[in-house]
């Protein structure tokens, strides 16, 4: 967006794809794997805290094996733990990027993430618009 300009973006939903579940892996008896995603307005070097001023929306997916004996992921839990829905007028971006990152270092999958993102365009007085962005950095 363009603080400068006046134009900020609103987020109004975050839908998350995590693959088709066909792609769910085999977890094994007694496994328990979890992928997590953060979209923020600033680079990261790894996840943060959801009280970090740059976070927009995170989640999470979770793979279960069962009791040992049984083969086979036995659930998938999917959580949209922080986004944009969950503000009464969806969530304001004022800087011009905003990033993905996804933190798989529990996990099995190596499958394909995507957000898709419901927004508009509004334009801010210019204080406001920068006021904004820089508090977003």
């Amino acid at each position: 967006m363009d603080a400068l300009g006046k134009s900020v973006l609103r987020i109004h939903r975050a839908e998350c794809v995590w693959d088709s579940p066909l792609d769910v892996p085999a977890v094994t008896a007694d496994q328990n794997h979890m992928a997590n995603f953060q979209l923020t307005t600033q680079s990261q070097s790894a996840l943060v805290e959801a009280t970090d001023k740059s976070v927009i929306s995170s989640g999470s997916m979770y793979f279960s094996g069962g009791p040992p004996g049984t083969a086979g992921t036995q659930s998938v839990s999917e959580r949209l733990n922080l986004g944009p829905q969950n503000w009464t007028n969806g969530y304001l971006v004022g800087v011009e990027q905003i990033y993905l990152a996804i933190d798989q270092t529990m996990t099995l999958f190596s499958g394909q993430f995507s957000i898709i993102l419901e927004c508009s365009v509004e334009t801010l007085s210019s204080s406001a618009a920068m006021a904004l962005a820089l508090s977003q950095q």
